[in-house]
């Protein structure tokens, strides 16, 4: 396996920009997501990884190995497309075995090699099946037993569960992730499921509009968002924006809003203008003491939690609170925020302004 190395990668379609400047670095080993919505050129940059695109200027490094401008056939990849791309008239072990046939791989071990990769994803009792019967589970499996039988430097996967029902792309993320972990592969993963980056991934990088957002691991996205649109792609009920005017200090450890003053992790640069106070839905807590107000206006029942949505004079919050904690429309009640989870931002840039929460991510990220 390989590490991917990703420097100032740009693709240009006639007057389009689909990737900006793109620069990340994907660990040998890692199981690595590119997240974002239709049209942020996550796709663009897995098929220029791949050698199906040729970046307009960049570099990629494959193992050390500079291959931006060389094509797919010598870049020792495997890709898994979403729609399974499997020969109908082949059962599954001539699927299977189709690429070391075609490299001259002599019968005993193309045979022994397919028999491995059977048991490591569980279809040995359907190899001699036409894979035209089978699920979309099982076809999902062929697919990717293809990639692994090549044994090749990295996998390259493009939103391979995308076409399975929800409670069978849950379940084939779990075996995926599974597989990955025995294997130690390097996978790049292309997903606009948010829920599914952060289940399977060591690290994701967010993209929208062709710019890479912001690039970590799960947990610094999503408590440490780099950008208010990272804070709202990330996380159901995305964070809460509250937007007010001030003038902020270097080491400021609270803000002002509606004649109440909330704490802030310290800032570690000063501030003067339209800021975002960010905080997640799960950071609000109801308070008898709380002196910034709200008037419950709707409740989400979730089991062992709720989801409550107030008026506030800076705009509408979701707050997330165990489920038998009183809550009914046209209550008000007091707030309180937990002030070192906050993120703030700068409201005509969206980037967050540099706190004690945040530093070390958006020096690196």
């Amino acid at each position: 396996m390989a590490e991917i190395v990703i420097q100032n990668l740009r693709k240009e379609f006639g007057s389009f920009t689909a990737v900006q400047s793109s620069s990340f670095k994907i660990e040998d080993g890692e199981f690595f997501m590119l997240l974002g919505p239709s049209g942020c050129g996550k796709t663009t940059t897995l098929r220029m990884i791949a050698g199906l695109e040729l970046p307009t200027s960049g570099e990629i490094y494959i193992g050390g190995e500079e291959v931006g401008q060389k094509p797919a056939s010598q870049r020792d990849i495997a890709f898994v497309f979403q729609m399974f791309a499997l020969y109908p008239h082949l059962n599954v072990r001539k699927n299977i075995s189709y690429p070391l046939v075609s490299q001259g791989m002599p019968r005993a071990q193309v045979n022994e090699k397919v028999a491995e990769v059977a048991k490591t994803l569980g279809i040995e009792n359907i190899l001699n099946r036409p894979v035209g019967g089978l699920s979309g589970g099982d076809r999902q499996r062929v697919a990717l037993g293809r990639a692994i039988v090549r044994n090749p430097k990295c996998f390259l996967m493009d939103e391979p569960l995308g076409a399975l029902d929800a409670e069978f792309r849950e379940y084939m993320s779990e075996e995926l992730r599974a597989l990955h972990d025995r294997m130690g592969a390097t996978t790049v993963y292309v997903t606009h499921d948010q829920l599914e980056a952060m289940q399977m991934g060591d690290k994701i990088v967010v993209m929208n509009h062709g710019v890479v957002e912001q690039f970590g691991t799960p947990q610094d996205i999503y408590d440490k968002p780099a950008t208010m649109f990272v804070a709202e792609f990330i996380g159901s009920p995305s964070m809460n924006f509250l937007k007010f005017h001030g003038s902020l200090d270097f080491g400021a450890t609270e803000v002002e809003m509606h004649h109440e003053k909330l704490n802030i992790p310290a800032l570690r640069e000063p501030f003067d203008g339209d800021i975002v106070y960010g905080v997640r839905p799960e950071h609000i807590s109801f308070s008898d003491t709380g002196g910034y107000r709200g008037e419950v206006i709707a409740t989400e029942y979730l089991g062992t939690t709720q989801i409550v949505t107030l008026n506030t004079h800076n705009g509408e919050v979701k707050a997330r609170i165990a489920s038998n904690q009183p809550a009914r429309t046209g209550d008000r009640v007091g707030l309180e925020f937990n002030g070192a989870t906050v993120t703030l931002f700068d409201n005509q840039s969206g980037r967050a302004i540099r706190s004690d929460l945040n530093e070390g991510v958006l020096s690196h990220g």
